[in-house]
């Protein structure tokens, strides 16, 4: 027990104290920031804060109100200029003073006509705003409860037919959630199992093996560089949650009318965790038999490819997995070890599977990892000190 201490160590400390692992764990973030800012820049891009007119020829706008402004908004609302004049309009339109002139027409309460004039394209936002500012002025003086009611809309319940599962229209952090985590779930698996998979190539490529394995056995070895490299894997992941789960925090307290719809429970995130850690370990013990069968690292980062590439299917079908959660092929990638942990997740959040789905998803999940480190030993204990030869699949399955 005290050898396998001793790689896990090494493995981990290796790796953790690494420029590249800093990188990596950093690289995630500061993508996201990114992609934040970019939208935020094209957003403000397409923002003119200068002010709109207007001519009120039904007359139901003769005190209107305007738009309260906040000064601390990235985009605030558009003012609005009531003209009596249509020539003077026309003129300020013109020397650009406003972006836009609105025409209310006289049958505006029965008709809801407007005609829009404007010399370019105008800002993105005025449209909206000046619906805004319409509706708030017809609004002005009534019940604040009929107020609110009617400027926030409906709320669009959505229930799954195959389940009694119920949601928000404005709950799209329920559905974000699966995927993110999938989605680093398979970058955690490829950086980590890639360590792995590097290191065990190298080590026999410069021949390290030869003085290792007079210490310790092949399997405490194998086992001390997984359960190494699963504690790389899982400590950009638990960054990477915090993380995210800070940002989300602060993303609803911002916006109070975001909410989870009780759908993301303790429950659903142990349910992550069961399905997560027993396929990363079988992901790792996978990379690194295939790492002790090769002879290059180039060749086997070629191959380690055929086991990351089925993890993404789930994403490639995710419109048929939220339109039928239940349905044969959420099932069966329910079942399978290398898309179950993005799979299962999604379907939780969809409808309710049964609990024998993932007992024995995640029993399936525990028994392929073990038969995979076992797997990875054996090829690690008849390949480790071949060099310029490949391991064949008929030694590897034949020999005892």
């Amino acid at each position: 027990m005290n050898n396998i201490w001793l790689v896990f160590k090494h493995e981990y400390s290796r790796h953790v104290l690494r420029k590249r692992f800093i990188i990596a764990v950093l690289s995630v973030p500061l993508m996201a920031l990114v992609i934040i800012a970019a939208s935020f820049l094209a957003a403000r891009s397409g923002y003119d804060g200068r002010p709109a007119g207007y001519i009120d020829r039904s007359g139901l706008f003769a005190n209107a109100q305007q738009l309260p402004v906040e000064e601390d908004a990235f985009m605030p609302a558009i003012q609005f200029r009531a003209y009596t004049d249509e020539s003077a309009a026309q003129a300020d339109l013109e020397k650009k003073v406003i972006q836009a002139l609105f025409v209310i027409a006289p049958d505006y309460m029965h008709t809801g006509k407007v005609q829009m004039i404007a010399l370019d394209s105008p800002g993105s936002q005025v449209q909206s705003d000046f619906q805004d500012f319409l509706v708030a002025n017809l609004l002005a003086g009534k019940d604040p409860a009929v107020v609110k009611r009617l400027t926030e809309g409906s709320t669009l319940k959505i229930k799954n037919i195959e389940g009694n599962r119920e949601m928000s229209d404005n709950n799209f952090l329920a559905i974000l959630v699966p995927i993110i985590a999938g989605v680093l779930f398979m970058v955690a698996i490829n950086t980590s199992g890639g360590y792995l998979l590097q290191a065990v190539v190298e080590e026999k490529e410069n021949r390290t093996m030869e003085i290792m394995v007079t210490s310790i056995s092949p399997s405490q070895l194998m086992a001390g560089k997984i359960l190494g490299n699963l504690s790389v894997g899982l400590t950009q992941v638990v960054i990477w949650v915090l993380g995210g789960v800070a940002a989300i925090n602060l993303l609803m307290r911002a916006n109070p009318e975001l909410n989870m719809g009780g759908l993301i429970t303790p429950s659903y995130f142990w349910l992550m965790i069961g399905t997560f850690i027993p396929s990363f370990i079988m992901v790792a013990a996978l990379m690194a038999a295939i790492g002790a069968t090769v002879t290059e690292t180039r060749e086997a980062q070629q191959v380690s490819g055929l086991f990351t590439l089925p993890i993404f299917l789930p994403l490639w079908f995710i419109s048929v997995i939220m339109s039928h959660p239940n349905g044969a092929l959420a099932k069966v990638l329910s079942f399978f070890p290398l898309t179950a942990p993005i799979t299962l997740p999604m379907r939780a959040v969809l409808t309710d599977i049964p609990a024998w789905e993932i007992i024995a998803t995640i029993s399936l999940l525990i028994l392929t990892a073990v038969v995979a480190i076992w797997f990875a030993s054996r090829a690690f204990r008849l390949g480790m000190l071949r060099y310029g030869k490949r391991l064949s699949w008929k030694e590897l399955f034949g020999r005892a």
